[in-house]
């Protein structure tokens, strides 16, 4: 009994929504059964006599037809309709869910510019209604040419509104658009290939979104002739085949918010950013800054492989290799595992050794950290360049 119980406890109840949904599928399958099955014994009249017609060359009696049953005429075509009214009844409940969606998510002042836009479309439009009602054209053609015509009126009206929103009087004082969560992923951060191992280590939450010009232009990097370029661009298509099947993945959805106006690639993300309000995910320097002035949120992976570096202060002591000698006399360079430069004094003699170091200095700069020391329980060794010896002059 305790295990029956918790199974039910388990099952998710339907709430409002769900059964409203549920009877709006019900009522369009039971619409599209009632038309379906209404024209069947006509359809099924039509094609006896086509296929009769057709085999026999000649027009068929109509017995059989006449004797069957009308609940086996109706029957299929009553099924096949619910199917259909069904289907039809599931995409248009989800094409309410996204407009739905999507209106919340507008602010008041966009709400307002659509208003307002579908007025003066109507007001715009009334002209050529009074002109249409004057022709002499059939009903249905009437009313399909009035609907396009106040359709068009009506978005042109609020596409022109959108286009002055920034002089608009509901638009002043305007508060920053609230963060919605999405990451929008540039070309560089994408070839760079590190974003696929954060996104899996859970450190990014929120939708990853590829923007429809940032994968055409990682498809023409692909398409280089240059072959660096090429090797490129098709590493990041790879992380992207990657990142689809392991996380959700959106390409192209918004696209229409941030439209091509010749600006470049960049600019076009800081405005789909923007109309988003979303964060740019990005290494490009430029492209933060860019974003930055405007206003708009950046994740930079550099910046994050810098702060996850080790803190390293003097007097501490290293397990260093020497790898190869440094720019100044009897200096010597290594590496530690995040890829940080350490430069030893007097480890020229040490190449291709493992020593302890002990940290003398620690400098940062704007490409991360560079570090100095010398090898600990060692003199200092002095490179001086010989002098020639001045040779004796010869009397003549």
């Amino acid at each position: 009994m305790a295990g029956s119980k918790l199974k039910l406890q388990n099952i998710p109840s339907v709430g409002t929504k769900g059964r409203v949904h549920l009877i709006a599928i019900v009522i369009f399958a039971l619409v599209g059964a009632g038309v379906l099955g209404a024209v069947a014994p006509a359809t099924l009249e039509w094609l006896y006599l086509y296929i009769g017609q057709l085999i026999l060359k000649a027009e068929p009696a109509k017995t059989a037809l006449t004797m069957m049953p009308m609940a086996v005429k109706v029957a299929p075509f009553a099924l096949l309709g619910a199917i259909l009214g069904g289907n039809i009844g599931i995409r248009f409940l989800q094409s309410l869910d996204r407009i739905g969606m999507r209106w919340d998510k507008m602010e008041a002042g966009d709400k307002v510019t659509f208003f307002f836009g579908i007025f003066a479309g109507l007001i715009a439009s009334v002209p050529l209604l009074l002109m249409f009602q004057a022709l002499d054209i059939p009903p249905v053609y009437r009313a399909v040419l009035i609907g396009a015509v106040i359709l068009g009126f009506s978005a042109l009206s609020v596409y022109a509104l959108q286009s002055m929103a920034e002089i608009l009087p509901w638009n002043r004082n305007r508060a920053p658009r609230v963060r919605s969560g999405i990451k929008l992923l540039d070309t560089n951060v994408i070839i760079d290939g590190r974003i696929y191992d954060v996104c899996k280590t859970g450190f990014i939450d929120g939708q990853l979104y590829v923007p429809g010009f940032v994968l055409d232009e990682l498809q023409y990097i692909a398409d280089s002739h240059d072959s660096l370029r090429r090797q490129r661009g098709r590493r990041g298509l790879e992380v992207l085949r990657h990142m689809q099947a392991d996380f959700e993945l959106e390409v192209r959805t918004h696209d229409r918010l941030a439209p091509d106006q010749g600006d470049g690639v960049d600019a076009r993300l800081v405005r789909l950013a923007k109309s988003l309000g979303a964060d740019i995910v990005t290494n490009d320097f430029n492209l933060r800054r860019v974003a930055e002035l405007q206003d708009v949120r950046v994740l930079s992976l550099n910046d994050l492989s810098l702060a996850l570096r080790s803190n390293i202060l003097p007097q501490e002591t290293l397990e260093l290799t020497i790898i190869r000698e440094g720019s100044q006399a009897g200096q010597g360079i290594g590496y530690l595992e995040d890829g940080t430069m350490v430069v030893v004094e007097n480890g020229r003699a040490h190449i291709g050794e493992t020593v302890e170091v002990i940290v003398t200095q620690v400098h940062q700069t704007e490409r991360g950290k560079m570090i100095f020391g010398e090898v600990e329980g060692q003199d200092e060794v002095r490179y001086e360049r010989r002098r020639p010896t001045p040779r004796p002059r010869t009397s003549a």
